[in-house]
């Protein structure tokens, strides 16, 4: 007999589910997936995207697209709840669905609460397809100031990317040349190792990116802000402070992680609910911490893809493994990359050549199920 399978988010923990909809549909089940846009957009080139490297084709996943086309439903909605004990979700239109198997991928989100009054001159980093709108007021602000300042809140990597790309962009398509300063706390890449941070800081002077280490940004108000003993008024602020994970989870009652997203074993199903199952960087992964980058979600497909169907079908799990130390590799915005694995380190454009290969790579094995 058929089951109802959920998927709450097409993000990239559940591409390779998304590519075998087809197949579950045929052998009874009813595949309905829930996201707030027709459209995934992966994050991993994003950057790029603002720097136009990329244009919005070039990294996003047709979503509703495949999904229908195999024979699912597609809803463009946003799970807001999560009822474990009667199966059931409800979204933010004030649907009910009942299901058998939940599979969450909702990703994360960049938390700054205290950001109050007039929001118009602040951007995200996520969701990703908000940059395009940034790109566009980026263009015009640098046609109608002499000087425009653009701010980036963050000293991680996303934030150093931002920064970059967005020189990139000033330098492709402004008419004057803005001030851009990267806000990153005490610290820039505060937790990754002493060479990458030298690389970066190399970087982001070569491009005439400002770099302040005053201290952190508590509270942002009418687009000002305070570091140090300075008060600051950017033209456009950025706001790139990393990510945490879904609230979906915690507001559910669902056991969750020291995160709070969802709290998943070895299986990548929930402590709690052997039903529900998890992905990417919704997800605290129980047997040991897993870092919030692309790269477990990309290897975490397989295995959701084989224990959502071992459960709908009554079979054996089998672990997840979330394998050894991955590649870092970030697009500094002026054709090149920081290239990290272990203890080797470096910056230049064979790097970036090497994480375009990647993802574009990436984004066409998902890509060709559009035109199946």
């Amino acid at each position: 007999m058929g089951q109802r399978l959920i998927l709450a988010g097409g993000g990239h923990a559940h591409m390779m589910i998304l590519a075998h909809i087809r197949n579950l549909v045929r052998n009874g089940h009813q595949v309905t997936v829930i996201q707030p846009s027709d459209y995934h957009y992966y994050s991993g080139m994003g950057p790029g995207m603002l720097g136009l490297t990329y244009t919005a084709d070039d990294i996003r996943f047709a979503t509703r697209h495949v999904v229908e086309r195999q024979g699912g439903t597609f809803i463009r909605d946003k799970v807001t709840g999560i009822d474990a004990a009667g199966r059931t979700i409800a979204t933010s239109s004030g649907l009910t669905l009942e299901y058998d198997v939940l599979s969450c991928n909702t990703g994360s989100f960049v938390p700054f609460q205290n950001v109050h009054g007039d929001t118009s001159t602040i951007f995200a980093v996520k969701p990703i397809e908000r940059l395009q709108e940034a790109q566009r007021v980026v263009i015009s602000l640098c046609a109608s100031r002499s000087t425009p300042h653009i701010a980036v809140v963050g000293g991680g990597p996303a934030a150093v990317e931002i920064a970059g790309n967005l020189r990139r962009l000033a330098n492709l398509r402004g008419r004057h040349m803005p001030r851009i300063t990267l806000f990153a706390g005490r610290g820039l890449l505060s937790k990754l190792p002493a060479a990458i941070r030298s690389i970066a800081r190399e970087s982001l002077a070569r491009q005439n990116i400002a770099i302040n280490e005053e201290g952190y940004v508590q509270e942002i108000r009418n687009g000002r802000f305070a570091v140090g003993d300075s008060e600051v008024c950017p033209d456009l602020i950025f706001m790139a402070t990393g990510v945490r994970p879904s609230p979906l989870f915690k507001a559910s009652g669902l056991a969750t992680g020291p995160s709070g997203g969802l709290l998943v074993n070895e299986y990548l199903h929930s402590v709690e609910h052997t039903e529900i199952f998890g992905g990417g960087d919704c997800i605290d992964f129980g047997p040991s911490p897993l870092d919030k980058v692309g790269v477990y979600a990309v290897r975490e497909n397989p295995i959701l893809l084989r224990n959502v169907t071992a459960r709908l079908h009554g079979l054996r799990l089998i672990p997840f493994d979330p394998g050894s130390k991955y590649l870092l590799l970030f697009n500094m915005g002026d054709g090149t990359a920081i290239f990290s694995k272990g203890p080797v380190c470096f910056r230049n454009r064979s790097a970036f050549l090497l994480k375009d290969i990647i993802d574009r790579r990436f984004m066409r094995r998902f890509q060709a199920l559009e035109r199946l």
